[in-house]
């Protein structure tokens, strides 16, 4: 059982870039592999503080990173896996949503667009603690953030067509979201309250109905 954190943080990637970017060479993910742009963004990225205020910059040069992330959390740079963890977590920390409900890689001096299959990031793991208005549930996202549910931190739920189901999200940060997995849906109905009439689930003062039911916060 992971230790679980009830503020989210960024993810971990202080590192050298240009020792990661040496070991890229050598594993799958040659840096060559990638346009001149993206290797431009991630020398500039590396030396940039973790908090990364994306929603403030407007680069002027824009382009297409012909980068994709699949259903099931996986980065793709034409059509190749991106395998190494480090690279992905940065991509990740660069993201950012547009108004068009597009998703780009942005720094403050490019942004790149994005193909999002579903949504950008995959909660995997879920911890409650407490119980009835007292619960907590702290989620963990397959590329470090640490989230707990609250009113800034929503839980919401969307139809999935092609089985009739619904597919629960996690709001994580600057509007991008984390879709749950199957393993931690199911963990989110065994924590269900229907104490007043209503299933759904608590978390950080605020309760989050289930499809079908009415009158959540």
């Amino acid at each position: 059982m992971w230790k679980s954190q009830s503020v989210h943080v960024e993810p971990n990637i202080d590192v050298d870039w240009n020792e990661k970017m040496a070991e890229l060479q050598t594993g799958e993910d040659r840096m060559d592999d990638f346009p001149p742009a993206l290797h431009a963004l991630i020398a500039r990225a590396g030396t940039l503080a973790r908090e990364r205020p994306v929603a403030r910059w407007d680069p002027p040069a824009t382009g297409a990173s012909d980068m994709r992330i699949g259903v099931d959390g996986a980065w793709y740079h034409r059509g190749s896996a991106i395998t190494r963890e480090p690279l992905v977590r940065l991509f990740a920390s660069l993201l950012r949503r547009e108004k068009d409900g597009g998703y780009v890689l942005v720094t403050p001096v490019e942004k790149l667009s994005i193909r999002v299959d579903d949504a950008p990031f995959v909660a995997v793991e879920l911890h409650g603690e407490g119980a009835g208005e007292e619960q907590n549930l702290t989620f963990r996202t397959n590329v470090g953030d640490v989230v707990r549910c609250d009113a800034k931190h929503r839980l919401l739920f969307r139809a999935e067509p092609a089985t009739g189901g619904l597919k629960p999200y996690l709001g994580v940060r600057n509007g991008l979201e984390a879709l749950a997995t199957r393993a931690v849906m199911f963990e989110l109905v065994a924590l269900a309250d229907d104490s007043a009439g209503i299933a759904g689930v608590w978390s950080g003062g605020v309760f989050f109905a289930f499809p079908g039911a009415q009158g959540a916060v």
